[in-house]
């Protein structure tokens, strides 16, 4: 699995689990930081501290603001996050989803 790959799973952990346990997504992200072994990468990091900010999914804050991951990318990762680790149905959801976002992002002003 790409480096990438593995950064966006490790995001989507700390964010759930800030989630689950009612937590403040930046102190579950610095504990994750500190303790884990091997350590949390930085990229996924960066993703939980975007998608902190812009309140968004790992997949729309890829697509809208991170400018180094091409559009298509960041679609396909979101996608096979989604089958990996929800519904049958989920990819084919978060697929249209993102690619309509895709199709407004010229017209949004970020």
């Amino acid at each position: 699995m790409p480096a990438r790959s593995k950064a966006r799973k490790r995001a989507l952990d700390v964010l759930f689990e800030a989630e689950l346990r009612d937590r403040p997504v930046l102190d579950v992200l610095a504990e994750r930081a500190g303790d884990e072994i091997p350590p949390l990468p930085s990229y996924a990091a960066d993703l939980v501290r975007g998608v902190h900010a812009h309140q968004e999914r790992i997949g729309a804050y890829e697509l809208l603001w991170a400018d180094d991951v091409p559009d298509a990318v960041a679609i396909s990762e979101a996608v096979q996050l989604a089958g990996d680790l929800s519904t049958e149905g989920s990819p084919t959801f978060v697929n249209g989803l993102l690619a309509r976002l895709l199709e407004l992002k010229p017209t949004l002003s970020l």
